[in-house]
C-alpha cells in the first residue's frame, strides 16, 4: 500500500472521524458537536485536513490539499456557529450544512484512495478515472443531495417547535 507513518496516522484518524459521523447522522440525523460523536467528528477531521497537507502522493500541492482546506475551513465555521450562536435558529442550518459537506468532501479522496489501493495488489479501480469511483461517488452525492434536504427540513421542524415552546401563552 505504501503509505507514510504520517500516510497511516491521518488514515487512522480520518477513519475514526467518519465512523463518529456515521454514528452521529444516526443517531441524531446530523453531525451534533455537543456530544462526543460529533466532537470526535471535528477533533478528527481537524487533523486529517492538516495531516493530509503534508502528504502527496504525486509530488507538490494537488487538488487533495484544496479540499483540506475546505474541509478545515468547514469545520471550524461549524465549530464557531455551534458554539457562538446557542439555540435553534438560522445558525443551524448552516452548522448542519457546513458539517455535511465537509462530510461528503472528504468521503471524495477517501474513496479515490481506497478503491485505487485495496485490496492490496489487486485494487478495485486502477486509477481515478475508473467507472466504479464515478459510480460510488455519484451515489454518495445523491446521498449528501437527500440528506441535507432532511437536515433542512428537520431543522425547521425542530426550530418552529422551540419557537412555539418560547412564545407566551
Amino acid at each position: 500500500m505504501g503509505l507514510s507513518n504520517l500516510g497511516i496516522f491521518h488514515t487512522v484518524i480520518g477513519l475514526m472521524a467518519i465512523v463518529a459521523a456515521l454514528i452521529s447522522f444516526f443517531r441524531f440525523g446530523k453531525i451534533n458537536l455537543t456530544h462526543l460523536t460529533g466532537k470526535i467528528y471535528f477533533y478528527g477531521t481537524v487533523i486529517t485536513a492538516l495531516t493530509a497537507l503534508g502528504i502527496s502522493k504525486h509530488g507538490g500541492f494537488n487538488p487533495g490539499h484544496i479540499f483540506s482546506i475546505l474541509i478545515f475551513i468547514l469545520v471550524v465555521i461549524a465549530f464557531f456557529i455551534s458554539s457562538k450562536k446557542k439555540g435553534y435558529n438560522r445558525a443551524r442550518y448552516f452548522e448542519n450544512f457546513f458539517l455535511s459537506f465537509s462530510f461528503f468532501l472528504s468521503l471524495l479522496p477517501t474513496v479515490n484512495e481506497t478503491f485505487t489501493r485495496i485490496p492490496v495488489g489487486h485494487p478495485l479501480a486502477k486509477d481515478i478515472a475508473d467507472p466504479l469511483i464515478a459510480k460510488t461517488l455519484l451515489v454518495l452525492l445523491v446521498l449528501f443531495v437527500a440528506g441535507s434536504i432532511y437536515q433542512f427540513i428537520r431543522q425547521r421542524v425542530v426550530n418552529k417547535m422551540y419557537r412555539e415552546e418560547l412564545k407566551p401563552h
